[in-house]
């Protein structure tokens, strides 16, 4: 799980989507942040990463290359002090995204970071079967740092102290990002919004996910989806050699590596042209 999106002013307000009714009679309401015109050939669903909200994408969807797109950037369930949904799996998270998929008409998906995990999900299993770009996502907790995966299970021990340490930790970590200080001050702010008791639940649910399967770029490949998995060279996690590997071979994926180092997308090179 990384840094948020860097972002930039100009977006309209977040709104929240119809209630929805799951199988198991649970409400979610989404926070959502909409841009471009609603009669546009294409709609786009942005998945930020874990902890950061709908804004975190403001930068990305202020870009002129994108005017003629419809974009939604959603917020995860209880991410920023939004209502959670029932558990915090990744199965769960993506369930919902699905239907909010349906519900928009969205004809792709972007996700970054555990916003790209729920995509990865909604893929393998067929929720969602359109073009979908994976930035800076994890597989497997190999690609995770080991501090990282440390603070995850050692909530299971300490409770909610490991997911606080966390999130002070944001402040300090977030000065490499290339925004103005009043957009740093609001990134953090929401990172920040979050409570150290859902962030536990929100980190193990991660964690186990990453767990779960054995060969997840395989099962990613098998479900015959386009796929675009972007890393940078540093800075964001990455692929095993083995999840590379196989990726490369898929003919339904393309992996992107992005030069330079980064703890957060889009990126930027020194010649100030944008890497997203």
């Amino acid at each position: 799980m990384r840094l948020p999106l860097p972002g930039s002013q100009g977006i309209g307000p977040a709104c929240r989507t119809p209630t929805e009714r799951t199988p198991m009679d649970v409400t979610v309401k989404w926070d959502l942040l909409v841009s471009g015109p609603a009669d546009a050939q294409q709609t786009v669903l942005l998945l930020p990463g874990g902890l950061n909200s709908a804004r975190s994408y403001a930068e990305v969807m202020a870009e002129p290359a994108l005017a003629r797109c419809r974009l939604v950037a959603a917020t995860l369930p209880g991410h920023c002090g939004t209502a959670p949904p029932e558990d915090f799996t990744i199965a769960t998270l993506a369930r919902h995204t699905a239907r909010l998929v349906e519900e928009q008409a969205c004809d792709v998906v972007v996700g970054f970071s555990m916003g790209a995990t729920v995509a990865h999900e909604m893929v393998a299993t067929g929720a969602f079967t359109g073009p979908t770009v994976l930035m800076g996502s994890s597989m497997s907790p190999a690609d995770e740092p080991a501090f990282f995966r440390a603070i995850c299970r050692l909530g299971d021990v300490l409770g909610s102290l490991p997911a606080a340490a966390l999130l002070k930790l944001m402040g300090p970590a977030s000065k490499g990002m290339r925004v103005s200080p009043e957009r740093r001050a609001e990134l953090l702010g929401d990172l920040r919004s979050n409570d150290p008791h859902t962030v536990r639940r929100i980190l193990r649910g991660y964690l186990d996910y990453l767990g779960e399967h054995e060969q997840p770029a395989t099962r990613l490949c098998a479900a015959g989806v386009p796929v675009w998995v972007a890393h940078a060279e540093k800075g964001d996690g990455g692929l095993t050699a083995d999840e590379r590997r196989t990726l490369e071979a898929c003919p339904h994926a393309t992996v992107v590596t992005i030069p330079g180092t980064s703890y957060s997308f889009p990126t930027r090179n020194r010649d100030g042209s944008r890497n997203s």
